[in-house]
């Protein structure tokens, strides 16, 4: 027995969820409009989100090198083909205010964050399959992990126009997929541990590529590079311990 129910299972990866949204809340305080400040958003949302990318690479790996392989390469595949379609077909996006380019970045960021929550929901299944004690314990850290992944969300949605409060729904938003998946991850967890390297290899690739192909080079162009690496860096290394104390 698990000690839990399915029931239980999705309270708890929905409250992992909404806690995304928490990641919007900073910036009430500075609407980050100029452009240097935007430049330094950006490269404080690389280094968050190559700090998560490290430690799904690292998680896959432990349960199987080759899937975590193969993850990473579809990934990458996915969002350049992504990338490559939004781009050809730019006049035709919205995102909430949002139109053009600014709604290709916003929909490419959105969409890996979603996919990246794919790996975390099932995640919480499996760690409730394992029993109620550490399927809590999981939620609370992925609860509190989110937090930042929605602030990298809102660093690039709110400077753009979009307002903090549908930051924060977006963000929301693009953690769905752990409610959703948790519940047939917990009660189908041998199958779901059997993708769980790939899931998690196959965010960590469109997340790693988000970086280096969009956030970086865009961060380069509005701030000084000294700015931008020393940014970077010092959300890469909070990321990377905040994860370690967590998880």
């Amino acid at each position: 027995m698990s000690g839990a129910d399915a029931v239980t299972v999705f309270l708890a990866a929905l409250v992992t969820a909404l806690a995304t949204g928490l990641g919007a809340l900073p910036l009430l305080v500075d609407r980050l409009s100029r452009r240097q400040a935007l430049g330094i958003a950006n490269a404080a949302a690389s280094g968050v989100m190559l700090g998560a990318s490290a430690s799904l690479i690292f998680e896959g790996v432990d349960r199987s090198v080759w899937r975590s392989a193969l993850g990473v390469v579809a990934g990458v595949g996915f969002i350049v083909l992504a990338s490559r379609y939004l781009h050809a077909h730019p006049r035709d996006l919205a995102l909430g205010s949002l139109r053009g380019e600014d709604a290709v970045k916003a929909l490419l960021i959105v969409a890996v964050m979603t996919v990246h929550s794919v790996a975390e929901g099932v995640g919480v299944g499996a760690a409730f399959g394992g029993g109620a004690t550490l399927g809590f314990l999981i939620a609370v850290a992925i609860a509190v992990h989110n937090i930042p992944e929605g602030l990298a969300i809102s660093l690039v949605l709110v400077p753009r126009g979009t307002s903090v409060a549908k930051a924060a729904g977006w963000s929301i938003f693009s953690s769905l997929p752990q409610p959703l998946l948790a519940v047939p991850a917990f009660l189908f967890v041998d199958a779901f541990e059997g993708v769980l390297p790939a899931a998690l290899a196959f965010a960590a690739g469109a997340m790693v590529w988000m970086v280096a192909r969009q956030l970086v080079p865009e961060a380069l162009e509005q701030a000084p590079p000294r700015t931008v690496a020393a940014t970077a860096v010092a959300c890469f290394v909070a990321m990377t311990a905040f994860q370690i104390v967590l998880l």
